[in-house]
């Protein structure tokens, strides 16, 4: 016959479909041979074409097929319908809940919300094709069947062994309204439990890619854990002392002799040091899948390569860091999602709650130039806060916005965290840069809100809400409402709201003007005594008026974001040219001191005084009301050279050094170890409500008679306390030595228990001490005059004991 272009043929294939079959499981392989002697333009002398089945009809035995061809006008002798080759898979319509990949009834559901796409196809990708960039099946959905709304949705049955999958969106590529478009590029679903590209943490991709291929992993029903029983500890808030840190960096130095150094596991090797220091809850700096090869370059400076070593930058919210895991892609991510449950396992043994540091602010996509990864391609003007003209907001300081108050992005942050508290056992988490989640949507206006326009309505895009839709419903989720909610309540877009995040009881703050306050007051900065000693109380002058709690301060003096305690105390400038940014990045106002000579070579008069300040800083953050929160390595005086602003190192500058602190074990973290369990001791230092006159008294030189002008720099208060009896606590952070007069308590007499200005063992007087007795007669004819010696710069605790003079 002749063969024609854009013609239909009718073709008959002959008892070649077997019995039950279905059209759309079903894919012919056409052969037509040419007449000997005919030149086609192709220069082939067959053409092969596939066609699969669109009916749900049966076949008969024999089955007439529809051919188009377009090969162009050309003779053929012969036309041969090839065995059928059958899909892997049985393909029906689905349902659209829930989102994400959910395996039910034998196989697996898939579900994703994209409101502008025009069609929609699901790649299944094999491991062994994704790392060869190959489609392994596409299964195209078909919109009056597989799609509900905006929720395109299939349900599959077929071996799913090893099988990972993404999607495909068609639609427009138009920027200047929001869509991005493009049907050749793979997207991970928002809602995958595990994202596999890469097995090793820095590794390229194939042919040296940055971002090689990723895709979501397909769940298993059989895929259990053994939680041993595991349930929430659920420790009082105002009870916790937390501990900031990075799964990575806590292990990844030699001295650390993990068996499994930057995982997962290799954290629950160490938890009992943690244990050991007195914390009770320990916040992962962010292990959401994030790609650290995002800022890959190579950094002259050092002489090795840039990475995202924090993770500010989210790749996907369900999924852990797969390469936080020993077992990498192992079994499809499945086994690096144990690994974390194992850590949360482990932690929970032990007392320590688990909190993650999530960013909900933005995405790795970034703004217009960034890579197409999910989010964008999805459904872009639904996920990030976008101009009239389509350019990314950029509050996050990031390149974009994620919309959190569009009606479709707050439902799935809802859905993430709870997904994180259910299933991962989390007992709550951080959210970084948290005033983007109170700002208006893209869509926000009086009509989408209230159903009408409301006369003078000014309400644009990012404005501040009193009561932000996706803040109300975290704190009033059955399920959310119940865990440890922390806000770094400011983002870069200037919205500061220490004091006024909207919080419905629930929600606690960063305290950032904690960390100000006492960085200036403890270095000796006049102006800041009463303001110190709010700091103290909790900052009752932030929370007490907005009905809040002392517990809804977090107070911390370092973070990762910043100097490290030992760098606070040693230089005054930030030192960053190691980040190869000629030292133009990070924060310029470090309220730092380096107590007379700048960088880590210092004489010993200064070294001294250094670690003096070190003990009065954590001194004052386990004496004061509110949650105490600690920064990974300042235990044991970690330095990161003076660098304040380590985002990109993955190495020695940002690795816990196990041998540093086997070094300082008899000095800063014995410290640090024995005013953790003293504040546990104390009743009076972890308060549910603010401290009264009935049970606080301020002091200064003389008892009851503090002062409060602005050249003063001693602060001291008595604290009346169930288990201690009462405790004393001064500060002089003078250049100038004090002697203070105690108060007088008939019967009993002042003992020594806390004296910053000592050298180890003897700046902690514990019950243990071998020399105690002799250290505290030293003491007896200042005490029993009621008097108390203090050197410059130096903070102390004294408890009563019964006057056996008396």
């Amino acid at each position: 016959m002749e063969l024609r272009q854009s013609a239909s043929y009718l073709v008959f294939a002959p008892k070649c479909i077997p019995w039950g079959a279905k059209w759309r499981d079903v894919q012919f392989h056409l052969r037509f041979q040419r007449n000997p002697g005919t030149v086609c333009k192709s220069g082939r002398n067959t053409l092969s074409m596939i066609i699969t089945g669109k009916s749900s009809e049966k076949f008969a035995r024999t089955m007439p097929l529809i051919v188009n061809a377009s090969d162009g006008s050309t003779e053929l002798e012969t036309a041969v319908v090839e065995k059928p080759r059958l899909r892997r898979f049985e393909v029906f319509a689905g349902s659209p809940m829930p989102f994400g990949a959910t395996a039910r009834d034998g196989g697996v559901n898939f579900a994703i919300y994209s409101g502008h796409a025009t069609s929609a196809t699901l790649c299944l990708i094999s491991l062994s094709d994704l790392q060869e960039n190959k489609v392994t099946e596409q299964i195209c959905l078909d919109p009056l069947i597989n799609k509900t709304g905006d929720v395109w949705h299939v349900y599959l049955k077929g071996d799913f062994e090893d099988m990972l999958y993404g999607y495909k969106f068609d639609g427009k590529f138009s920027p200047e309204e929001g869509h991005y478009y493009d049907s050749s590029r793979i997207l991970l679903d928002p809602y995958a439990k595990a994202v596999i590209s890469r097995g090793e943490y820095g590794a390229l991709g194939p042919e040296g890619s940055c971002w090689p291929q990723m895709a979501g992993i397909i769940p298993s029903s059989d895929n259990e854990f053994d939680w041993e029983g595991d349930l929430p500890l659920k420790h009082p808030q105002r009870d916790l002392i937390i501990y900031e840190m990075h799964v990575r960096g806590f292990t990844m130095h030699d001295s650390s002799k993990s068996r499994f150094p930057g995982t997962y596991i290799g954290v629950v090797e160490k938890l009992d040091h943690l244990k050991e220091l007195g914390i009770n809850c320990i916040e992962l700096m962010p292990c959401q899948e994030y790609n650290e090869l995002e800022y890959f370059s190579y950094n002259s400076v050092l002489g090795d390569y840039k990475l995202n070593f924090w993770g500010y930058s989210t790749v996907n919210y369900f999924s852990p860091m797969i390469r936080y895991s020993s077992g990498g892609i192992l079994n499809c991510g499945r086994d690096a999602i144990n690994e974390v449950k194992t850590l949360i396992r482990e932690a929970h043994k032990r007392g320590i709650e688990v909190l993650l540091d999530v960013v909900f602010n933005h995405t790795a996509e970034g703004n217009e130039n960034g890579p197409v990864l999910s989010f964008r391609g999805v459904d872009n003007s639904a996920y990030y806060m976008l101009a009239p003209k389509g350019e990314f907001y950029n509050y996050s300081g990031c390149g974009n916005t994620f919309n959190c108050n569009h009606p479709v992005v707050r439902q799935f942050i809802l859905d993430c965290l709870r997904y994180w508290v259910t299933e991962m056992h989390v007992d709550g988490f951080r959210f970084d840069l948290a005033s983007i989640l109170t700002r208006g949507c893209s869509l926000w206006d009086a009509v989408n809100v209230y159903g009408n326009p409301i006369e003078g309505d000014l309400l644009t895009t990012g404005t501040p809400l009193g009561n932000p839709p996706l803040i109300d419903m975290i704190s009033n989720d059955p399920i959310l409402c119940g865990v440890k909610l922390i806000a770094e309540a400011w983002d870069t877009g200037g919205l500061y709201q220490v004091g006024t995040f909207p919080h419905w009881g629930i929600w606690s703050e960063w305290n950032g003007k904690y960390r100000d306050i006492v960085r200036q007051f403890i270095k000796g900065t006049d102006g800041f005594s009463g303001s110190f000693a709010e700091c103290i109380c909790g900052s009752p002058n932030l929370y007490q008026e907005r009905g809040r709690k002392p517990w809804n301060s977090i107070n911390f003096i370092c973070a990762h974001d910043g100097f490290t305690l030992a760098d606070l105390v040693t230089y005054n400038n930030k030192h960053n040219l190691a980040n190869g940014e000629d030292n133009n990045d990070g924060e310029n106002h470090n309220n730092s001191w380096n107590c007379g000579q700048e960088g880590e070579f210092a004489s010993l008069p200064v070294k001294r005084l250094r670690k003096r300040q070190m003990r009065n800083f954590f001194l004052c953050l386990m004496v004061s009301q509110g949650v105490p929160m600690i920064y990974m390595g300042d235990e044991y005086g970690h330095t990161k050279g003076g660098n304040n602003n380590t985002y990109c190192h993955d190495n020695y500058i940002n690795y816990f050094r196990w041998d540093k602190k086997e070094e300082s074990s008899s000095d800063f973290f014995r410290f640090c170890r024995l005013m953790t369990t003293f504040r546990r001791e104390c009743e009076s230092l972890g308060l549910n409500d603010f401290p009264t006159a009935e049970r606080l008294q301020w002091h200064g030189h003389a008892p009851r008679m503090p002062d409060w002008s602005d050249t003063s720099r001693f602060v001291a208060f008595s604290l009346v306390d169930a288990v201690k009896g009462e405790i004393y606590v001064a500060f002089n952070t003078s250049h100038l030595p004090v002697m203070v007069t105690l108060p007088e308590r008939p019967g009993y007499r002042w003992e020594p228990l806390v004296d910053t200005s000592k050298p180890s063992p003897f700046d902690f007087l514990s019950e243990d001490l071998p020399e105690r007795d002799v250290a505290i007669k030293q003491y007896s004819h200042f005490l029993d005059a009621n008097l108390y010696p203090m050197l410059s710069y130096s903070s102390i605790i004294l408890t009563l004991s019964p006057d056996d003079k008396a």
